[in-house]
């Protein structure tokens, strides 16, 4: 990671990256008081493995393949926004990678 004055920089894919559960893996990115950013790579089958529950506000942006999610087909260039208090289990038949941005609650 570059920092420079106020501004962070990083590759994202030489972050460490972490499984979560078999299939699926996180890099975490660089966090502050108002925000936690993150990406996730889902390998072709996974499913996250319990509901997600927001107690803050989530986003996430699908870079590539595509999630389904509470319904909803997702590809390349959907972007999600969650209320606080929403709650859902993303899953994906062909892997997929996405950016998410959580807001804890104020």
């Amino acid at each position: 990671m570059t920092e420079t004055g106020d501004m962070k920089i990083l590759r994202v894919d030489e972050v460490e990256a972490v499984e979560v559960s078999p299939g699926i893996v996180r890099r975490g990115l660089p966090a502050t008081d108002q925000a936690r950013g993150w990406m996730y790579d889902f390998a072709p089958g996974a499913e996250w493995p319990e509901v997600d529950v927001h107690e803050g506000e989530e986003r996430y942006y699908v870079v590539s393949g595509e999630f389904i999610d509470n319904g909803h087909r997702l590809g390349p260039g959907s972007y999600v926004v969650f209320a606080p208090g929403s709650a859902h289990r993303p899953r994906t038949e062909t892997g997929a990678r996405m950016l998410g941005i959580s807001i804890p609650p104020r």
